[in-house]
């Protein structure tokens, strides 16, 4: 029996689904999520003010993704309504960036292998931050429910390979805000269909900070904040230049603090001499006194004497 001239083998078949999604996704531009010192930062180039990238899920839980806006946001309300429903019915401590990503797996999955529905072109990222820096997680799962563990940062949409090659020449793990945001900034500017230059309000930066007092570790950076971050190194730099010139000066101005340290030691030394001096005139007036009342004594003798 012939096969009819539709057929499609299930091994071309996913082929042509994967590199559909992955055309889509490469449309969007570049989303970068990594770790510093106090939690996760997500850093985004996004020109709307209101079509967010990144955003909160629960807690101690980000979110960010790229690709088709209405796809992603379907899936960002989704999570949000699964965290809400599992943190009432148990505790809030059940809700984890783990038990999250593993449902956002089931779902894209599905959806990919859907033969009658397109998949969903989408690559997102779950972080969740922990009580200390051992405890952060990272969660990055493709268009068709694959699911990887970040152990630092992940790179998502645009240019991946040459932007997590710039970002990974210049990230160091546990560095500070500021170090990793100007960071991501330079990485981002590699990706070609990009600018030369990204200013701070064409940016979108979100970070989960365990620093924070309250329950919710989520913020979102304001443009004066970003601003701060990216010009706080050239701030530094200054400070170290006019701190190495000044060393010298130091150990001159120690060298003349210790040359007239002789004539105080000298003073120190001379200043029992008036005493002695004292003294020994103490004891030739002593001396003086006892011959005089000798010679009293003898005067008044000898005139009685005679």
């Amino acid at each position: 029996m012939s096969q009819p001239t539709f057929y499609v083998s299930p091994e071309q078949q996913v082929k042509d689904r994967a590199d559909f999604a992955r055309a889509g996704i490469a449309k969007g531009r570049s989303v970068i999520v990594a770790r510093y010192a106090d939690g996760i930062v997500f850093v985004s180039e996004n020109r709307s003010k209101s079509l967010h990238k990144v955003s909160e899920i629960y807690d101690r839980i980000g979110f960010a993704a790229v690709g088709r806006y209405n796809e992603f946001e379907n899936l960002r309300v989704a999570g949000i309504r699964h965290a809400d429903v599992r943190g009432y019915a148990y505790d809030r401590r059940d809700v984890t960036g783990r038990m999250l990503a593993g449902a956002y797996a089931q779902l894209l999955g599905t959806i990919f292998s859907a033969v009658m529905e397109k998949p969903w072109e989408v690559e997102i990222a779950v972080a969740e931050v922990g009580e200390t820096s051992e405890g952060d997680e990272i969660y990055r799962l493709a268009f068709d429910g694959s699911i990887t563990d970040e152990p630092q940062f992940a790179v998502m949409g645009g240019a991946t390979d040459k932007i997590s090659a710039a970002f990974s020449s210049q990230y160091v793990p546990g560095a500070s805000l500021a170090d990793v945001l100007r960071a991501a900034i330079a990485a981002l500017i590699a990706d070609p269909r990009g600018g030369a230059s990204l200013t701070p309000d064409a940016l979108e930066v979100g970070v989960l900070d365990r620093t924070r007092p309250s329950l919710r570790k989520f913020r979102r950076l304001s443009v004066d904040e970003i601003t701060a971050l990216t010009q706080a190194k050239p701030k530094q730099g200054r400070a170290r230049k006019t701190a190495t010139p000044e060393a010298p000066k130091t150990s001159a101005i120690s060298e003349v603090d210790t040359e007239p340290a002789k004539p105080i030691v000298d003073s120190e030394v001379k200043a029992p001499a008036p005493r002695r001096r004292r003294t020994s005139k103490a004891a030739a007036t002593s001396e003086d006194a006892a011959p005089d009342n000798g010679d009293t004594k003898v005067t008044e003798t000898g005139e009685t004497g005679e």
